[in-house]
């Protein structure tokens, strides 16, 4: 699945599914509109506008016919709920047809919602606020049976969310990856090197 640069993105949309992607991730939707915009972009016609052309990554072995038949049945269009407007639109915004995951994007909703400066981190994202704005989704989400996606940065509340219904969880990113393993590496170290009378230290950095 590729994350384009927005609902007006064609030409990333395009470039995306004609290199082979599976799927679209819509970032900052926050109305119905925009998001009918980019669906079309992700579907031929009739469903849509998508532009085809010949040959592409994405054909298989039966060529253009063999793919673009079955490619609106297909492919995975997926956008993210991420804005106090968006959960004021919410109802509009899950009844448009043909997607298929609602990713809830908590960082900017409680950014969006004021709650950063309401609430000292990590209190917003247990706060009343953002449970009422995941509630409003949820239903919508159920209402329309549309798949619920969300992102983590590690596996704490793993579970949480899933007995929520959330059965997309992207857990962190390969950057969360390597510096959660990098830390547990240096920790190690740390540990080893002072049982052994030579304590190490690592040096001051941002990252680790």
């Amino acid at each position: 699945m590729v994350r384009v640069g927005s609902y007006q993105d064609r030409a990333g949309i395009q470039q995306a599914l004609d290199l082979g992607a599976d799927g679209i991730l819509i970032p900052y939707i926050n109305t119905a509109a925009e998001l009918k915009e980019a669906v079309s972009c992700c579907l031929y016609p009739m469903g849509g506008t998508r532009s085809v052309y010949f040959p592409q990554a994405s054909t298989n072995a039966a060529g253009l016919l063999g793919y673009v038949p079955n490619s609106n049945k297909n492919v995975i269009i997926a956008f993210q709920i991420e804005t106090h407007d968006s959960i004021k639109n919410i109802e509009e915004i899950m009844a448009v047809p043909n997607v298929d995951i609602a990713f809830l994007g908590q960082n900017d909703l409680c950014m969006s919602m004021g709650l950063y400066e309401k609430y000292v981190f990590p209190q917003m994202y247990t706060s009343p606020e953002l449970k009422e704005a995941t509630d409003a989704l949820k239903a919508a989400a159920k209402k329309n049976g549309v798949i619920l996606g969300i992102f983590l940065f590690g596996t704490d509340r793993v579970a949480e969310f899933y007995e929520q219904g959330f059965n997309f969880i992207s857990i962190g990113n390969d950057l969360h990856h390597m510096l959660t393993q990098a830390g547990a590496h240096v920790k190690v170290l740390e540990e080893v090197t002072a049982k052994v009378g030579k304590a190490w230290t690592k040096q001051a950095s941002a990252l680790v």
